[in-house]
């Protein structure tokens, strides 16, 4: 036998509210001053609600209204609606307020080495449930990103068009040359850059900011930049550089744990370029979600 049901069209979270408040209160009159309604419309959404349930719900009596069994029912399960109803607006409430979402931050290899992970540390735990998917790459396809939609924010060296973006500075990315402590350089704590151009250079693969830094600062110097040997990351340079196959240009930050265990030194850069801008950048032709906001300003606080 096929069992009749309330068909849902019939009634709607006004109603259920209204019922709540005349059971709560004992009078529709009452309910109907609560939920804010005129007597005549309360009535009826009673009388619609009870003829939807195919039950008598309220029993009216000289004292007031009092609920019938079906109608204690009745009350149960819409007290449990308005529970789900408030843990849904809660809900919805967390993701567009950004204390939970999903953003996808793309970031350059010094930022993400140097200030990111303690910055991504205290934004989740102040956000547990949000998650930032984080990728590296280089600073121009970060650009690209940002505006193709496909990442929410980016943190990129100053350089490329920003045209479409909206942008902050972030932080300052100190340049060092480093070397081996039985390299000749070691013996100085500044240099300017075109006196390293006769030593041999690691560096990284081409198309990094870096590398384009210091190919356009040999270039503007006159001198040839002889690059021995090329990787992928800035522990790689690091090792080559340990192993005196080369100078190399790193971030201070990317490197300083290193200069002890590993026998390095790292020499001051007295060029201008050697201190470069990190840019926080976000599309302005889109709306940034609550999490993303939030993101962008915890970065920027941090960057202070």
């Amino acid at each position: 036998m096929t069992q009749d049901l309330i068909n849902p069209a019939r009634v709607d979270f006004v109603t259920l509210r209204l019922f709540c408040a005349v059971a709560q209160t004992g009078s529709i009159t009452k309910g109907a001053e609560r939920c804010n309604l005129a007597l005549s419309a309360a009535s009826r959404r009673i009388s619609d609600f009870e003829a939807a349930s195919k039950a008598v719900l309220l029993e009216r009596t000289a004292h007031g209204i009092r609920l019938t069994p079906a109608g204690h029912v009745a009350l149960q399960h819409a007290m449990r609606l308005f529970q789900g109803f408030e843990l849904f607006s809660n809900e919805l409430s967390e993701y567009s307020n950004g204390s939970r979402g999903h953003v996808r931050l793309w970031a350059n290899m010094s930022a993400l080495v140097q200030f990111l992970p303690a910055a991504l540390e205290s934004f989740l735990h102040l956000y547990p449930d949000t998650r930032v998917e984080v990728e590296e790459q280089l600073s121009g396809d970060i650009v690209r990103a940002l505006v193709e939609g496909m990442a929410d924010v980016g943190i990129f060296v100053e350089g490329p068009p920003t045209h479409g973006l909206n942008v902050l500075p972030y932080r300052v990315d100190r340049l060092v040359v480093l070397c081996s402590k039985t390299h000749p350089l070691a013996e100085v704590d500044e240099i300017d850059f075109r006196s390293c151009l006769s030593y041999d250079f690691v560096g990284l693969n081409r198309g990094s900011s870096l590398l384009n830094t210091i190919s356009n600062a040999a270039h503007d110097s006159g001198f040839p930049l002889r690059l021995r040997v090329q990787v992928r990351s800035f522990d790689a340079m690091s090792e080559m550089i340990a192993s005196n196959l080369g100078i190399g240009v790193l971030p201070i930050g990317a490197c300083f744990r290193k200069l002890e265990p590993m026998g390095l030194k790292a020499i001051r850069v007295s060029d201008a370029w050697a201190n470069r801008r990190l840019l926080i950048a976000t599309s302005s032709a889109r709306a940034l979600a609550g999490s993303a906001a939030l993101l962008v300003e915890h970065l920027s606080k941090s960057s202070n």
